[in-house]
């Protein structure tokens, strides 16, 4: 008899409690946003729209507060209750220290109401205000999840128009929701994926390289774009940019196991595909350089690229090798003909010259001051021998193409 007088005597405590918060909900609504224009400076910074929907979300605590009070099991899913009111751009203008901010003040207000009411008040309000605590981060953590997804579909796609060479005019603009913070030259990094890749430590190593990159995985092959984040006019005087070459250095162990190839220096991320392409045709021919280094530059396997039949190769090779050396002298291109076919022997290409193997040596110091690439090293003697035919082939075409006089 005395448990069910006790219980009786509390359901009519509740019930005279649950009445008292119904009288003053729309009084702790008023206070709610008093409080929140004295204590929290950012709320009165916000457009006046924001302030609404913030005041409502408030509001709606207070209502939701009074309904589970009323039923604590009637409400499981607070979240719903507390949020639902208040609109998507909510999400993305207020953060979630900023929301726990609000529900202190909401709980504050509350508790200031109600500090002379019973304990079974003080220990609700205590319960609901740790449930929508929980559940305003189960809310931020979905919206960072969706758009943790929505962000890695959006780099897929563009990281697959980079390499296809097919974007359009919304390419900056899908980069610059990525929050793509290079501003400066960008090159291509092309490797083996792994089997479990890290992507944050990627971008981290990225960053402290002065650089970001975007990330492409394309069945097994794993594909980072990198931007340095200060173009290289920019850079201060009696300085020098990082290379693209140690950049790729330091993301190399991001990379499984295999061939890597960076991609040539381009002006700009609208520009990458031939840098995409270049890394890509080099990759694909990397295993056929036994001594090939990790990362190995695009422009070092020409050769092998040219062979597979890659045109961009094709035309490097000639435009800058060939080309430049027939148009500065002929002697020099002669002199490196020689010395390619003797099995690059300085005293065999000096009698078939007849000159002194010394002169041999300044001409081809002078080839290498032209070109870049030293001959008298076995791994440019073959990117120079191959530019050396494939020039001599087109030209001989471009002659029978040419129309004869009468």
């Amino acid at each position: 008899m005395t448990l069910r007088a006790d219980a009786a005597g509390r359901e009519r405590d509740r019930e005279r409690t649950l009445a008292w918060l119904r009288g003053v909900s729309g009084e702790l609504a008023s206070a709610t946003i008093k409080r929140l224009e004295e204590t929290l400076p950012w709320y009165g910074e916000m457009p006046p729209g924001r302030r609404s929907a913030v005041g409502m979300v408030a509001q709606a605590g207070i209502s939701s507060f009074i309904s589970w009070f009323e039923d604590p099991r009637a409400t499981p899913w607070v979240a719903a209750d507390v949020f639902g009111a208040a609109p998507r751009e909510l999400l993305r203008s207020v953060s979630l220290q900023q929301t726990l901010q609000l529900i202190r003040v909401v709980v504050e207000v509350v508790e200031d109401r109600a500090k002379d009411g019973d304990d079974v008040l003080q220990e609700a309000i205590l319960m609901y205000s740790r449930e929508v605590a929980f559940a305003s981060a189960d809310v931020y953590a979905r919206a960072a999840e969706a758009r943790g997804l929505w962000d890695a579909r959006l780099e897929a796609l563009v990281v697959d128009s980079i390499l296809s060479g097919e974007y359009d005019d919304e390419l900056p603009s899908r980069i610059a929701a990525l929050g793509w913070h290079g501003h400066g030259e960008v090159a291509v990094l092309v490797g083996t994926a792994p089997r479990q890749l890290e992507v944050d430590t990627l971008r981290r190593t990225a960053r402290h390289m002065d650089a970001d990159v975007l990330i492409g995985v394309q069945g097994s092959r794993l594909v980072v774009v990198i931007g340095r984040a200060t173009p290289r006019d920019d850079t201060p005087d009696g300085e020098e940019p990082v290379s693209f070459m140690t950049i790729a250095t330091a993301l190399e162990p991001s990379f499984g196991e295999g061939h890597l190839v960076l991609g040539n220096e381009v002006p700009g991320v609208v520009d990458a595909s031939t840098s995409a392409k270049a890394a890509l045709a080099g990759f694909a021919v990397a295993r056929a350089w036994r001594g090939a280094p990790r990362p190995a530059l695009a422009d070092d396997l020409l050769p092998e690229r040219a062979f597979a039949g890659d045109p961009l190769a094709r035309t490097a090779l000639v435009q800058r090798i060939y080309t430049p050396l027939k148009d500065s002298s002929t002697e020099l291109l002669q002199t490196l003909w020689c010395y390619l076919d003797t099995g690059r022997s300085l005293e065999a290409t000096a009698r078939e010259l007849f000159v002194h193997p010394n002169t041999v040596r300044y001409r081809l110091r002078r080839v290498a001051d032209i070109i870049g690439w030293d001959a008298t090293h076995a791994r440019d003697a073959l990117i120079v021998q191959s530019a050396l035919i494939i020039g001599a082939m087109s030209e001989s075409a471009a002659t029978r193409r040419r129309p004869t006089r009468r």
